[in-house]
């Protein structure tokens, strides 16, 4: 199976330029992706994205990963209703660093199809604004532009689209002709959204060098419910061990549904397919014993976070779902909740009466509730838990003695939000 097929088969071709798959067949060719530095750190809707260019080294082919420090000043409006805010030089390089260092967990950069990190500030940072229109822009009709659903989209919004982020596409195209240039890239992929960019650089090669070029897009993700796959109530899940903690992405897959577990088994893991359909199958007959969620979560924290990260998240699990965690010492829950949300109180506190739970569950540095009120509710509906119990008392005061060796409380809301509160 060439990586053509590896694709299709994953569910992972939603479109590409004609004869393509001949092409990945009988040669080795040299694709890239671009990477937008909107923050210090890529997320998990980012995944796909990286497992399609690993994939690709893993078939005999070269990646390149293109951090887009020069694009990044600008922007790109596919996909986006509104405009983004222009970040600092200082905060792109900032951000830029922190993406170089998670693309290096997923890409060889040794060995005869050793993967390249570039920025495309190397070359777009150092071209003059007379030279660009002259030698570029004037390749691209504004009709052509216009026919660009990322830009078309915009200009029928209240808020429209500037000039600065109309030009995006030109500079992605750009983007493209120079990697071709420089590397002999032929190949551009990515996310469904970047169609009308990555045509555009095809077009653009055509025109300048009289050459093909190619392009292959996904589809981009929604959850089996519809919803925008990666977004919690507890807000976007990071690639970053500080923005995210291990044991929280760990528990984002564990807590994948069944009817989204398979298509994430293909995407995110490098299963094969005999695997994956065996997954499947104990889905489809016991999904009570949520096998396949507890491979996902296993696979993908690994090649995120290392194995290390993915034991003692499944200690934490068992703790959390099969253990009487008061059979445990202060230190060993500790240890096994090193990722979870903490805070801090004052043992003081805690005696005397005691703190009202409600009061802690609202509390700005817990957020378990978003006001008393929300976490009185919580309590009667049976949602809260302290130490693993189950508490129905909405009047309930903890006290320092209740305190595991009097020196924490584990709270948890539901199934899967949970605060460590430390004494001291």
């Amino acid at each position: 199976m060439n990586v053509y097929d590896e694709f299709q088969w994953r569910g992972m071709v939603y479109d590409a330029t004609e004869a393509l798959s001949d092409l990945l067949s009988k040669e080795s060719l040299t694709a890239y992706i671009g990477f937008d530095p909107t923050a210090s750190s890529l997320h998990v809707g980012n995944l796909l994205t990286l497992m399609g260019l690993a994939r690709l080294q893993r078939f005999g082919h070269s990646p390149i990963a293109i951090v887009g420090g020069g694009t990044g000043m600008i922007g790109d409006p596919s996909g986006k209703s509104l405009e983004r805010v222009l970040l600092s030089a200082d905060q792109i390089e900032e951000n830029v660093a922190g993406v170089k260092q998670q693309l290096e967990r997923f890409l060889d950069f040794g060995g005869t199809n050793a993967a390249r990190l570039v920025n495309n500030a190397d070359w777009l940072a150092h071209i003059d604004v007379l030279s660009f229109l002259r030698d570029t822009g004037k390749h691209f009709t504004v009709s052509y532009l216009l026919q660009k659903e990322s830009v078309s989209r915009r200009l029928e919004s209240e808020e429209g689209i500037s000039f600065t982020e109309f030009s995006y596409v030109i500079l992605q195209a750009y983007d493209f002709l120079q990697v071709f240039d420089r590397y002999g890239c032929t190949l551009q992929m990515g996310g469904s959204d970047q169609w009308g960019n990555i045509t555009a650089g095809i077009d653009l090669i055509r025109k300048l060098r009289a050459k093909k070029a190619h392009g292959l897009v996904w589809p981009l993700m929604k959850t089996a419910a519809g919803t925008k796959f990666g977004k919690t109530e507890t807000g976007t899940i990071w690639l970053d061990p500080v923005r995210t903690p291990p044991f929280k992405f760990y528990q984002f897959w564990l807590n994948t549904d069944d009817g989204d577990v398979v298509t994430y088994l293909k995407f995110f893991t490098f299963l094969d397919r005999a695997a994956v359909e065996a997954l499947a199958a104990v889905t489809r007959e016991t999904p009570d014993k949520r096998e396949a969620q507890r491979v996902l979560a296993r696979e993908v924290t690994t090649l995120v976070h290392g194995s290390e990260h993915v034991t003692r998240a499944e200690r934490a699990s068992n703790v959390l779902f099969g253990e009487d965690i008061a059979t445990l010492s202060a230190d060993q829950v500790l240890a096994v909740f090193a990722d979870v949300s903490s805070s801090t109180m004052l043992s003081a506190s805690f005696e005397s009466g005691g703190v009202p739970l409600v009061d802690l569950l609202a509390d700005p540095h817990v957020k378990l509730a978003a006001s008393k009120s929300e976490a009185r509710r919580l309590v009667q509906s049976g949602g809260v838990y302290v130490n693993n119990r189950r508490v129905s008392d909405p009047q309930l005061k903890l006290t320092r003695d209740q305190a595991i060796e009097g020196r924490l409380f584990v709270l948890r809301k539901g199934q899967k939000l949970n605060h460590v509160l430390r004494l001291v």
